[in-house]
């Protein structure tokens, strides 16, 4: 993956603590994003399809319908030394349209000459400014949410956040605490926060529709990205084997009528989210052979809107 120091950079994967636990480094550009930016066509959103972090910011992006005021700039699905690199010759990526990089790494030195850090994605590129504006993921869905409520409200109450504080460590992060560890402890410290939360919020979606309640908010969109690679990848990949979300009931029909709301199913790229963590991850996986994918996955019918005759979502 490689990281910067001080403008310099340097190939090696993410660290790990004295323990073995996989230690995520904080994101560094977090300057809120801003309506009139926004509905001017000055941001860019560089994103890879198979990341779960950049994915949410795509899915708000089509529910919200900022398809047009929004452009998404591609990046391959293989991640490795070079970092994240732009190749327009693989099916649905892209060049990067505004400096014809050949890596992602460019940009971030072209928005500070000695970054030190990760070159990470979603990133969101003011043109006028010149600069990345913003590339933690939570905070870019936040700011999309915010200035689009006239479509739908993403973000209604504080539960929401409540929410995704929740599903954070434990799940959001916690496949990669699980994928990543290093000693058997920190492994099994991390399979067993997951597998609780998992089994926690299999009885909270048998209760009500949607994460924080009976609106659909940024929450679901935070579990809907894990989910939707936990069985295809994260199973295997990340030895989060205890279950699969098939053994869940209410999460695997709370994952399905996800998947089937309007503008969810066109971000989602299974193609791109295999080969990137099974080929990328070579530490893991030396010899990058992909893993099939589930039959008849997502398309199945649910009753979850029978269920909750009283669910808010996007139509």
């Amino acid at each position: 993956m490689g990281h910067f120091i001080d403008g310099q950079w340097h190939p090696g994967w993410y660290g790990s603590d004295s323990q073995g636990n996989f230690v995520r480094p904080a994101t560094t550009f977090r300057q809120p994003l801003q309506k009139e930016a926004l509905y001017q066509g000055r941001y860019l959103l560089y994103v890879s399809l198979a990341c779960p972090w950049a994915h949410r910011t795509l899915i708000a992006r089509s529910i919200l319908g900022l398809n047009k005021q929004l452009e998404v700039a591609v990046v391959d699905w293989l991640l490795d030394d070079n970092g994240w690199a732009f190749n327009p010759q693989r099916p649905d990526c892209t060049p990067d349209p505004l400096f014809q990089s050949a890596y992602l790494r460019e940009v971030y030195l072209r928005a500070q000459s000695n970054f030190t850090g990760r070159v990470t994605v979603p990133v969101c590129w003011d043109r006028q400014e010149g600069t990345i504006v913003n590339n933690e993921s939570r905070e870019i869905l936040r700011g999309l949410a915010l200035l689009a409520t006239h479509r739908y409200d993403l973000a209604p109450d504080a539960g929401v956040d409540a929410a995704i504080d929740r599903l954070y460590n434990s799940i959001n992060n916690g496949v990669y605490r699980c994928g990543f560890a290093s000693s058997q402890s920190a492994y099994d410290e991390a399979v067993s926060e997951l597998f609780s939360a998992l089994d926690y919020w299999e009885q909270v979606l048998g209760r009500q529709p949607f994460a924080a309640g009976q609106h659909f908010s940024e929450a679901d969109i935070c579990f809907f990205t894990t989910l939707l690679r936990f069985d295809p990848v994260y199973v295997v990949h990340f030895k989060c084997s205890l279950k699969r979300i098939l053994d869940y009931p209410n999460l695997w029909a709370y994952l399905r009528s996800l998947y089937q709301l309007p503008g969810v199913a066109e971000t989602c790229n299974l193609e791109h989210i295999r080969h990137h963590y099974f080929e990328s991850h070579r530490h893991i996986n030396p010899t990058g052979i992909v893993a099939r994918c589930p039959a008849g996955y997502l398309g199945a019918p649910h009753t979850r809107w029978q269920q909750f005759p009283q669910a808010i979502f996007p139509a």
